[in-house]
């Protein structure tokens, strides 16, 4: 279960991560012994637990709840929590979390490939030597060209491929690596 391997991790009893995320103790206990399922808890405890253990909601649950959100809102929380850590926390969180390597082992090669991209783009922009961990990933590129929604709307709206074409002249090269259009994450609301 992902969540006693965070409290490992991290070093953190569930006493303490109760405390910390203000989950009552018997509910993080029951969480942790296998009493209660994580995935039929409340989002408002998912929420605190995920944001105390520093991942996303969506991998705190990920072992028991086999069902991915929509590629735009996965990076739309990906660029919010860049925002809200840092990027350097963010950096070492993926790199304890190994949420790459779980997204990849359970075939979610978007998912995976995007959060590769962005530790490896943050690594380039704060003069971070790559971690070697995912030197086997580096090379694997998804099949088709993944655009944002954006770049669709504007094509559909123009009856023009245009709108494709610009976007990739202008994609951060460290997504485009794996076919993933992507030219802007800082600017998130």
């Amino acid at each position: 279960m992902l969540i006693n391997n965070l409290l490992e991790q991290k070093n953190i009893t569930i006493y303490r991560l109760a405390k910390m995320s203000g989950v009552p103790y018997t509910t993080v206990n029951d969480i942790c012994g296998g009493r209660a399922k994580i995935e039929k808890c409340t989002a408002e405890t998912l929420y605190k637990l995920a944001n105390t253990l520093d991942v996303t909601m969506e991998a705190l649950i990920a072992d028991s709840v086999d069902s991915r959100t929509d590629f735009e809102i996965f990076k739309s929380h990906i660029c919010h929590r860049v925002k809200d850590m840092g990027d350097l926390d963010f950096i070492i969180n993926m790199l304890q979390t190994d949420e790459i390597r779980t997204f990849y082992q359970k075939q979610w090669y978007l998912e995976s490939l995007y959060l590769l991209a962005m530790v490896d783009y943050l690594s380039r922009e704060n003069g971070v030597p790559l971690c070697t961990k995912y030197n086997d990933l580096r090379n694997a590129r998804l099949q088709e060209v993944i655009y944002p929604a954006g770049v669709h709307v504007r094509c559909t709206a123009s009856g023009s491929e245009k709108p494709k074409q610009e976007s990739i002249a202008d994609a951060i090269p460290e997504f485009m690596r794996h076919n993933i259009v992507e030219a802007e994450v800082r600017n998130v609301y």
